[in-house]
């Protein structure tokens, strides 16, 4: 999503100022971790902070965990370009939560103790679903922490001013070990208190950036809308300024033919429902005590990430109004440098850099949290219960965990090396497109289906993954698909546009891989005779109630 040059960093703010601005939120966030969370921790102290978090404080963690710096300058860039079709990413995300809230926020808090597996395994063979499980939720997080690694890569040539790809694989490494250590040290606990302040800093800063806009425009809303008609239509290129009578209008991206508007159906089924799969973001609702403060969470979490993107739409019609699509489009990183632009042109260096050690904490406060989801499941799904059967120590698990971070974060450093002049919405889009055909079928039918057993929830998990990632790699978001005339960034992966073997239509596979996973779930469980009635209610009652989950977890 973000690929940024440096032509033009030097017009753009102090990079002295946003280095030392970062490099106070690191030191001040890694003091707060080491008071809070440093010394010997149990499993479910590293895991999940022991549920010792309100619902309040998991549900700003939540908003924190689940704001990245690449969905916000994505989104305003996509405003500032494209209008109202940019904004229905800020719809798609925020109706996702209400899934979460209505379906699987309190149920997975009863059920489950660490890990996203605990529920789907539990009344069902426990080893060859958690290795599913396992798989899928490594490659998730893989994904989802090379996109925002390799955005680390690329934001530093906009907002730090250095330049080279030497300079890029350095801070891509430096922010994978602040990670690291944010983890090592802090466990979950230290990492949610990252999330937390993170998200108040972020929504700050979005919500300081909002009323300057407003305030240039009279706070008066259909005049800032105006403004950027008007300056959309003084374009210089006749294409952009073409769009300025479409810009309040829906159709600008998804309009254009049927397959953008079937592609649309697509994207938005595997960002409502991909965010109910996502494995960190189920992991936070077990850092409560109880189910009725995970369902607050979801509720905090709902008005902040709810409130924030309201304000994407301020700062994206704020971009397209005063810095214009033009200046957007020549800048490094075109769509995503309007956030950043605009705090240029609203405040200067001083507000450029602010916003800059905001866009950093961001990516360390969602690569630590997918960090430390990924060395969970594999100490506590794969060591324990897979290869040791459950027949280990707590210590012996917290060990192999942090053993785990350490190889997590090095395999988030060199793939975000590798991948930092991709086009990273490929990364992301993959993330959402797994979480939703792998997990959420899978979480629906153990949570709801008595009929559901071992082998509809290995065919829904292997099916929903390789179906995602199989039509991702044959779609036109990998090849075969020319720059966009309109920001002048490439639509594939691949930029070569020689190289072209895509067959699959749709950039984003939901509207085949969703189904095909729920679809699969029910074939295989009806086609097996596995059916334990007794365990069904039992973990019924534990979805409700909550009652017994510690202690038939506890072995």
């Amino acid at each position: 999503m973000i690929n940024l040059v440096t032509a033009e960093t030097a017009k753009y703010g102090s990079p002295t100022l946003n280095i030392a601005i970062f490099a106070i939120f690191v030191a001040v966030t890694l003091g707060i971790v080491i008071k809070v969370a440093a010394g010997k921790k149990t499993a479910g102290e590293y895991y999940t902070a022991g549920g010792a978090f309100s619902g309040k404080q998991n549900g700003i963690a939540i908003a924190g965990d689940y704001l990245s710096a690449a969905s916000f300058l994505g989104i305003a860039g996509a405003i500032a370009l494209q209008g109202y079709d940019g904004f229905l990413y800020s719809i798609g995300f925020l109706v996702a939560w209400l899934v979460a809230l209505l379906l699987v926020a309190e149920l997975m808090r009863n059920t489950g103790r660490f890990t996203m597996a605990d529920v789907l395994s539990y009344r069902l063979r426990q080893r060859p679903v958690r290795i599913a499980v396992s798989c899928s939720v490594l490659a998730v997080s893989f994904f989802y922490l090379l996109a925002q690694m390799a955005g680390a890569g690329g934001l530093v040539s906009l907002l730090l001013g250095v330049s080279g790809e030497a300079a890029q694989n350095l801070v891509i490494a430096v922010v994978g070990v602040v990670m690291v250590l944010y983890v090592l040290i802090g466990g979950m606990k230290g990492t949610t208190w990252v999330q937390i302040i993170k998200a108040i800093l972020l929504i700050f800063a979005a919500f300081i950036m909002s009323v300057w806009v407003l305030a240039k425009y009279g706070f008066n809303i259909s005049s800032l809308f105006q403004g950027a008609v008007d300056t959309t239509a003084a374009s210089a290129n006749a294409k952009t300024a073409a769009n300025a009578e479409h810009l309040l209008t829906p159709g600008l991206k998804y309009g254009l033919n049927m397959t953008t508007k079937i592609d649309f159906i697509s994207l938005s089924l595997a960002l409502v429902l991909g965010t109910a799969g996502l494995p960190h973001v189920l992991q936070r609702f077990y850092t409560v005590p109880t189910s009725k403060q995970a369902r607050k969470s979801v509720e905090w979490a709902i008005w902040l990430i709810g409130g924030f993107y309201l304000l994407t739409l301020t700062i994206g019609f704020g971009a397209g109004a005063l810095v214009g699509p033009d200046k957007i489009a020549a800048a490094p990183g075109k769509a995503n440098a309007a956030a950043p632009l605009l705090a240029y042109e609203l405040g200067g260096s001083v507000l450029l850099g602010v916003v800059a050690g905001i866009a950093f904490a961001t990516i360390l406060a969602v690569v630590a949290g997918l960090t430390i989801t990924s060395s969970a499941t594999f100490a506590h799904d794969l060591y324990k219960e897979v290869f040791k059967k459950g027949k280990t120590t707590q210590e012996a698990e917290v060990r192999v965990a942090r053993i785990a971070a350490l190889a997590i974060g090095a395999v988030a450093i060199f793939g975000g090396m590798f991948a930092k002049s991709q086009n990273i919405a490929f990364l992301v889009a993959l993330a959402f497109a797994v979480a939703a055909s792998a997990n959420l079928p899978t979480i629906l039918y153990s949570l709801f289906w008595k009929r559901f057993n071992t082998r509809g929830a290995l065919w829904s998990i292997y099916g929903g993954l390789l179906s995602s990632i199989i039509l991702i790699f044959f779609s036109p978001v990998v090849s075969g698909k020319p720059a966009d005339p309109k920001t002048g960034l490439s639509a594939s992966m691949i930029t070569d546009p020689s190289i072209d073997f895509h067959w699959f239509p749709l950039d984003n596979p939901g509207l085949i891989s969703i189904p095909l996973a729920f679809f699969l779930g029910w074939l295989g469980s009806v086609t097996s005779k596995e059916f334990d009635a007794g365990k069904y209610a039992e973990m019924e009652v534990r979805s409700l109630t909550g009652h017994g989950v510690a202690e038939a977890l506890e072995h």
